[in-house]
């Protein structure tokens, strides 16, 4: 499974901090930040799901009031939002 967040869309809220801790809070920018990710393109950063937090991450994806972060399958279909 691979997730991907999208900063600039981020608007600050941290429900993904609270639901899963790949997450953490960048209190200077207002936005969170996807730990252990690479920017795959402008503002936009990706990284893999171990196995044993894919159901922290759909919490975390599924938490995002405006749908910043997405999961895909290792086939690359989209799970959430």
């Amino acid at each position: 499974m691979r997730i991907e967040y999208d900063r600039d869309t981020c608007i600050g809220m941290f429900q993904c901090v609270a639901e899963w801790d790949a997450f953490e809070r960048d209190e200077d920018a207002g936005k969170a930040v996807l730990a252990d990710s690479k920017e795959r393109k402008e503002g936009v950063f990706v990284r893999e799901v171990p196995e044993d937090a894919e159901l922290d991450a759909r919490f975390a994806a599924r938490a995002c009031p405006v749908d910043a972060i997405a999961l895909y399958d290792d086939d690359g279909e989209q799970l959430v939002p």
